[in-house]
């Protein structure tokens, strides 16, 4: 399970103007703020921003410049796929840490969706296990009891993160995670397409998937 929330695309509009600065032709430029305060590409940037996406990414480094903020809620076992992606990112998280033990433990906290019924069974079982040693250590605040949930819960667990990420990473992201196994990526993945201009500045399906 994987979701999304509070997504903002920003930086759109100075990241075109430094696409024009090698060559001086801001003159040429046709973008600007609909009603709505959505900036939109005219049709000379987006040829250009087209231009450079499929040049490769010595040339549209514009791209690194424009900025995707979003919420992910996702399994351990996905961010921990996720952090590869290490260049070009930030993510302030949940804490496991200081927050585990905050709320009582239930099979909505965790991705389960894929699991047929005798594993929500052990399943069930291991979170009863999880929500026992969470009310010990909070009547005793022994730490053992803490160091028991830590190590005992499952990679299943969904945590969120606030995350920032710009289109240049989207790009690796895309071409490397599309065909995945886990539905997850798929998930984020058809995110990715949502986003303005992605279809033409990150899919771009002609594009080289190695780039």
């Amino acid at each position: 399970m994987l979701t999304v929330n509070y997504s903002e695309v920003m930086n759109l509009k100075n990241a075109m103007r430094g696409a024009r600065n090698p060559m001086n032709s801001w003159a040429r430029s046709d973008s600007g703020y609909n009603e709505d305060g959505e900036y939109i590409l005219g049709e000379n940037d987006l040829s250009l921003a087209v231009r450079l996406r499929k040049a490769g990414s010595d040339h549209r480094k514009f791209l690194r410049q424009v900025f995707v903020s979003v919420d992910i809620t996702a399994p351990l076992y996905w961010w921990k796929e996720y952090d590869t992606y290490k260049v070009g990112t930030v993510a302030n998280s949940t804490s496991t840490m200081h927050k585990i033990t905050s709320a009582p433990f239930e099979m909505s906290q965790f991705s389960c969706d894929k699991m047929d019924e005798e594993t929500r069974q052990v399943m069930a079982s291991v979170i009863t296990a999880l929500e026992s040693l969470r009310q010990r250590y909070l009547e005793t605040k022994e730490k053992q009891y803490w160091y028991d949930i830590i190590q005992l819960l499952p990679s299943s667990y969904n945590q969120m993160r606030t995350c920032t990420l710009s289109y240049e990473c989207l790009i690796n992201i895309y071409h490397a995670r599309k065909n995945h196994k886990l539905e997850e990526w798929h998930t984020f993945c058809e995110y990715i397409r949502s986003l303005p201009y992605a279809r033409e500045l990150i899919v771009c399906e002609s594009a080289d998937p190695e780039e």
